[in-house]
């Protein structure tokens, strides 16, 4: 259902007063196209019962902009809610939409998009006429409207398949790669694909001048060309975010999870649908370090929080995991993987059941199925070694079965490789499906240099024999934060083991885990004393030194001296 001829009419009529009233206005014709300054689509991607998701794309065909408004007006009592990449204002029935800090420039022949929810009762009409900086444009509704049951076009155009890293490239975010390029030697890894963090909602717009989420997608496109690409998004904004550690809490309060759905999920998803990204394949990881915290930091355990106890009570991290899997999980060429902790977290026998039972839960939440999980991520922003060579979990040094270790202390895992394996084998015996993949976040967890054992411990006691064997070089395996002596791990990759869709760099290097000091912020982030370096533990890591690096700044905040440690003990070497 389009309406570019009613609206074209009338920008023609617009076109032809401003010649002047001794000129009589031509016969509209195929020519007179070319006359029309601007053109609008508006598309209404998504209705329901009292609201609407929006997304529009301008594009300008007269001189080049610095800056640009578009305007229009509802015939009924539509209502603007909430926007993303651009600045909305209503006024009555009227629209006002002005670029971002970030997308003024609008060149001749460009494009523009930014999208919206609303509300509205009774009919929600579609808009007949647009102006962009004062002047009519041509109106294009993208040829669908969700409200006209007789509308058969199907925007939809994507297909997922099996693993989305096979046979594609991976985006690099500019941002990160600007970063990693300023630093020295930073340049040898400047290219490497990263994930794309969306931690509160502001970041959906851009922070502070930063890229957006559309700005990502769009960058994408270009990298992409005629190739396969793959988008990565990590969604991690849940209410009480993180109850267990402070440096990443989040701007969302325990019980603020409508506004989790509506300014959070909601826009997201809008965006993701858009046809105009049909053709990249998005991947996103839901919601980092949630769902394990409700196994092993709730009460009666040692290690539980309040913060935990709270969520875990009000049920939350349930119903956002599962909201955010359903809603995003609508686009075809949007591949969610839920976060599944690392080994040394969940590879202990009491835990890893009731976690893939929890995982089971949230995504049958809300809405959701397990068809909506494409997968599952291990070792997100975390340190545990992909594949330990030198030792394994059937080991005994003189009659005495590794596991007895300090270090492992009756893990079933060494490594990520072997826990993301064992893990994937459970969920599917619980009714995933029999295709889903694994990830493991390999930015950090290379342990590299000089202090990279090349061989198996002594053989004196179980300790020696692991201890000395062992690449994972922290103090322990509960240590989490800006991690010293750290290094780059293996390379992104796809298909590197059986169950494993592809070794990623989720966690951007470089990025801070949280700062070693109290820092004052408006981010929502607390200060954690694991990240302190004179720490000396809680029953987590079993009341050890934090291992973290000194002069860190917030999570998320540019740590050059991290960076500058991970390139050095990078494995492999750069």
């Amino acid at each position: 259902m389009s309406r570019t001829r009613t609206a074209l009419l009338a920008a023609l009529a617009l076109v032809a007063g401003t010649a002047g009233a001794a000129a009589a206005a031509p016969p509209p014709d195929a020519g007179a196209v070319a006359a029309v300054p601007c053109t609008v689509e508006y598309k209404v991607q998504n209705q329901w019962d009292t609201g609407f998701t929006t997304a529009v794309t301008v594009t300008n065909n007269s001189a080049a902009k610095s800056s640009w408004s578009v305007k229009w007006s509802y015939a009924g009592n539509q209502k603007v809610t909430s926007g993303w990449n651009a600045k909305l204002s209503q006024s009555g029935t009227a629209v006002t939409a002005a670029n971002e800090n970030y997308n003024g420039s609008l060149g001749t022949g460009a494009s523009v998009s930014f999208g919206f929810n609303g509300t509205y009762s009774g009919t929600n009409a579609l808009p007949t006429s647009f102006t962009l900086d004062g002047v009519a444009c041509n109106v294009d509704d993208g040829g669908t409207d969700p409200t006209d049951p007789t509308d058969p076009t199907d925007p939809g155009t994507g297909s997922r398949v099996d693993n989305p890293y096979a046979g594609a490239k991976v985006y690099v975010n500019p941002e990160w790669k600007a970063n990693a390029a300023a630093e020295p030697g930073g340049s040898r890894i400047a290219n490497q694909p990263t994930g794309v963090w969306l931690d509160r909602t502001a970041a959906i717009n851009g922070v502070n001048g930063g890229m957006g989420l559309r700005a990502h997608l769009d960058a994408a496109l270009a990298q992409k060309g005629s190739d396969e690409l793959v988008v990565q998004l990590v969604i991690y904004n849940l209410p009480g975010r993180d109850c267990s550690a402070l440096a990443s809490n989040g701007e969302l309060g325990p019980t603020e999870i409508d506004k989790y759905k509506t300014q959070y999920i909601d826009p997201i998803a809008a965006i993701l649908k858009d046809t105009k990204y049909a053709g990249l394949r998005i991947v996103t990881t839901v919601e980092i370090d949630s769902l394990p915290n409700l196994v092993t930091n709730v009460s009666p355990r040692a290690t539980a929080t309040p913060n935990c106890d709270t969520m875990k009570a009000n049920g939350n991290y349930i119903k956002g995991v599962g909201y955010a899997l359903n809603k995003l999980g609508d686009a075809p060429n949007v591949y969610n993987y839920v976060d599944a902790g690392h080994h040394g977290w969940l590879g202990w026998d009491d835990n890893l059941a009731p976690s893939a039972a929890l995982f089971k839960e949230a995504a049958s939440a809300e809405g959701a199925t397990l068809a909506d999980v494409h997968g599952f991520i291990v070792n997100t922003a975390n340190y545990s070694a992909t594949k330990e060579n030198h030792f394994t979990i059937n080991d005994t040094v003189n009659g005495a079965s590794v596991r007895t270790s300090k270090w492992i202390d009756w893990n079933r895992y060494v490594d990520e490789q072997s826990y993301a394996q064992a893990m994937r084998t459970h969920l599917v015996s619980i009714g995933f499906p029999s295709g889903i993949g694994m990830l493991i976040d390999t930015s950090r967890n290379g342990w590299g240099g000089t202090a990279r054992p090349t061989a198996a411990g002594p053989t004196t006691t179980v300790d020696t024999y692991v201890d000395g064997g062992r690449y994972d070089r922290r103090i322990h395996l509960g240590n989490w934060c800006n991690q010293s002596g750290a290094g780059l791990g293996e390379r992104p990759q796809a298909a590197p083991a059986t169950g494993i869709d592809a070794y990623v760099w989720m966690k951007p290097p470089g990025e801070s885990d949280g700062s070693s000091s109290a820092i004052p912020n408006d981010e929502g982030k607390g200060f954690d004393r694991m990240c302190d370096p004179t720490y000396t533990g809680n029953p987590r890591n079993n009341n050890n030194m934090s291992g973290a690096l000194p002069n860190a700044p917030l999570s998320g905040k540019w740590f050059s001296a991290q960076f500058q440690e991970l390139m050095k003990n990078a494995y492999p070497a750069l």
